[in-house]
């Protein structure tokens, strides 16, 4: 601390200490600002590879259900040809 920021007695003065506590909450409202828009993001990104992730599985699902659709039908042609 400078010179200027202690007293006589060797004691900071309290408006010393106020103004270093405001500089230092807004440093800290800054820094928690910039973490919650990135954690926004993030939950963004997480999102979106979760839809993402549940259309792959709903597509995963239908594929075999189409795949047994045509061998069945398949299936029955061949016996009708017979």
């Amino acid at each position: 601390m400078s010179r200027e920021q202690i007293g006589e007695n060797g004691n900071v003065h309290p408006d010393t200490d106020f103004a270093q506590a405001f500089k230092d909450l807004a440093r800290g409202e800054r820094a928690a600002a910039a973490l919650e828009n990135h954690l926004d993001s993030l939950e963004k990104k997480i999102e979106e590879l979760l839809a993402k992730a549940d259309e792959d599985e709903k597509q995963m699902k239908r594929q075999p259900e189409e795949t047994t659709d045509k061998a069945q039908t398949s299936n029955n042609d061949s016996k009708d040809a017979a």
